[in-house]
C-alpha cells in the first residue's frame, strides 16, 4: 500500500466543527466536542496552530492532531446528552 503524503491547504472553525481541506480537494469535519481542548480554546487559541508534515499543532492548548488520524478518526466513545 502506498502512503500517500496529506499536504494541508487550510484548516479553519465554523458551526462547532473544525475543517480540513487538503492541496488534492479531501475536506473534512469533525464536531469540536470530540476534541476537548479545542472545544474549550478561546477563538485566538483556536487560531494559533502549526502545520507540519505530518499534523496541526495548538501551542497555546498543547494539542495535536495528525492528518491521517483526523481523517481516520472516530471518537471512541461520545458522551451522552
Amino acid at each position: 500500500m502506498e502512503n500517500k503524503m496529506i499536504i494541508v491547504e487550510k484548516v479553519w472553525f465554523e458551526n462547532n466543527h473544525i475543517c480540513i481541506l487538503t492541496k488534492d480537494g479531501r475536506k473534512g469535519s469533525h464536531p469540536l466536542e470530540w476534541f476537548p481542548r479545542l472545544e474549550n480554546a478561546t477563538e485566538k487559541q483556536r487560531n494559533n496552530f502549526e502545520l507540519s508534515p505530518f499534523g496541526i499543532h495548538w501551542p497555546d492548548i498543547d494539542e495535536d492532531l495528525s492528518y491521517e488520524g483526523f481523517f481516520d478518526y472516530k471518537p471512541s466513545s461520545m458522551p451522552s446528552k
